[in-house]
C-alpha cells in the first residue's frame, strides 16, 4: 500500500502481535479499528487518534498549566468530530503494516493542515528529547524502531 502523509489509516493486527509493547494503544476500540496519523513520510511514524477528548483535554491543560506548553496532545478536528492525538503514544511502523485508509463515502479522510504542522512540530521536539535521554512517549519507541528497521533490511535482501 502506497500511502500518503497528512492521511489517516488503521494498522493490522499483526504490526502489535509482532512487536508485544504493553505500552502501545490497543488495535481496536469499541470494536472498530483504531484509526492512526501518519505524520512524517520519511520515518513513518504513526500517532494513535481518541475520540476520549475531555481525558486528554484535562491532560492537556495540566501539562500547559505546568510546563507552558503541551509537547505530547494536540487537541484538534477530524472527519467532523473532536480528536485527540496522542503523540504520547507514537510509533514506528513499516507500509507493510498498513490495513487501509479512513475513509468517509469512500474517500478518504486528511488531517487538517495546522493540526498536521502542530503534530509534525512537536514530533520533531519529543523526538529530540527522547534522543536526549527524557521519557516522553510511553511504548519502547528504539526498540520497536529497531524491529522495523531490521525487518526492512530483511526485506531489502530478500527482494535482491
Amino acid at each position: 500500500m502506497i500511502y500518503q502523509e497528512g492521511y489517516v489509516y488503521h494498522i493490522k493486527d499483526e504490526y502489535f502481535e509482532k512487536v508485544k509493547d504493553s505500552k502501545l494503544m490497543q488495535n481496536k476500540e469499541n470494536g472498530a479499528y483504531r484509526p492512526t496519523f501518519y505524520c512524517l513520510r520519511d520515518e513513518n511514524w504513526m500517532v494513535p487518534l481518541s475520540s476520549r477528548v475531555n481525558k486528554f483535554q484535562a491532560i492537556y491543560d495540566k501539562q500547559v498549566q505546568k510546563y507552558g506548553k503541551c509537547l505530547t496532545i494536540v487537541i484538534g478536528e477530524f472527519d467532523g468530530k473532536k480528536a485527540a492525538f496522542l503523540l504520547q503514544n507514537m510509533f514506528p511502523v513499516t507500509e507493510y503494516y498498513l490495513d487501509h485508509i479512513h475513509t468517509r463515502n469512500s474517500n478518504p479522510v486528511p488531517v487538517k493542515h495546522s493540526i498536521h504542522r502542530t503534530i509534525s512540530t512537536n514530533m520533531k521536539q519529543l523526538r529530540q528529547l527522547h534522543a536526549r535521554g527524557k521519557k516522553v512517549v510511553f511504548p519502547d519507541i528504539l526498540r520497536l524502531e529497531r524491529l522495523m528497521l531490521t525487518e526492512l533490511k530483511i526485506k531489502d535482501t530478500n527482494d535482491e
